[in-house]
């Protein structure tokens, strides 16, 4: 199943996604939140082919609310969960920083997670109990830091609670950040060991559910804000998370004493 659905991912992605980089019209959903053709088509063409895949529910982004509840809801038995461009804004601005990302979930859970960045032409993927990898590559590619002091952090402030977001700007335990808007590709890039640590205030299910398997298939760990991850709310989770699981435990032992 998991080349099928690599493969399928950047033939969509190559026809749907890098012809329209830079040159796509865009409009605003109710939310504020942007979208283009090229999030409908890509959309559109996943929720036609993986069926043909794993005959499941597919639960996208760009469906309504009762949609993806719906989709939620018939899909215990297996569900296609689509995030056709993470990272929409990137794409409409020319930032080479956007992924499509597809996850196979049974009973809840995930069991196969594929992030594809088309402009980078890198294709992250995981199976349960299969391990990470990147092209091919088993993940992580280099061992993060062994001291909070030295790490790098990927950090998005804009939901995460203004204290909290005061003491990382102001006080950071790490040595640097960054925030690239897409969440999809932040996993992967945890995964991968060019992020030493990970937070963000509230993710989608469609942004975590392809991008925190790899990351526990690359012998990562992870935690909400609040605690376990996978007792949040399915909609929308908050994110700590390393591959280093020492350096996971000081990450989260911080910000607790920060008062997350």
């Amino acid at each position: 199943m998991l080349e099928d659905v690599k493969a399928l991912v950047r033939e969509v992605a190559q026809r749907e996604v890098t012809p329209r980089f830079l040159k796509v019209a865009h409009s605003h959903k109710v939310d504020g939140s942007l979208f283009t053709e090229a999030d409908s088509e890509t959309q559109a063409a996943l929720e036609a082919a993986l069926p043909r895949i794993a005959d499941v529910p597919v639960l996208g982004e760009e469906m309504t609310e009762q949609q993806q509840h719906d989709a939620w809801a018939a899909g215990r038995d297996g569900l296609w969960c689509v995030d056709p461009i993470d990272g929409t804004s990137n794409f409409v601005a020319g930032v080479p920083y956007f992924a499509v990302s597809v996850a196979y979930l049974y009973k809840g859970e995930r069991q196969l997670g594929v992030v594809y960045d088309p402009i980078a032409d890198e294709m992250f993927s995981a199976v349960r109990g299969g391990g990470a990898h990147l092209n091919g590559t088993p993940l992580p590619l280099r061992a993060p830091a062994t001291e909070l002091r030295r790490a790098l952090a990927g950090v998005e402030m804009k939901r995460i609670d203004r204290e909290l977001a005061g003491r990382l700007a102001s006080w950071p335990p790490y040595a640097s950040q960054r925030n690239f808007g897409a969440s999809t590709l932040d996993w992967c890039y945890t995964a991968a060991g060019r992020f030493d640590i990970y937070v963000h205030g509230g993710q989608k299910l469609w942004d975590y559910a392809a991008g925190a398997l790899i990351l526990e298939e690359a012998g990562g760990q992870l935690s909400s804000l609040s605690g376990n991850f996978d007792i949040a709310n399915i909609w929308e989770r908050s994110v700590v998370a390393s591959a280093s699981p020492e350096l996971f435990k000081l990450w989260r032992d911080w910000l607790k004493a920060a008062g997350a």
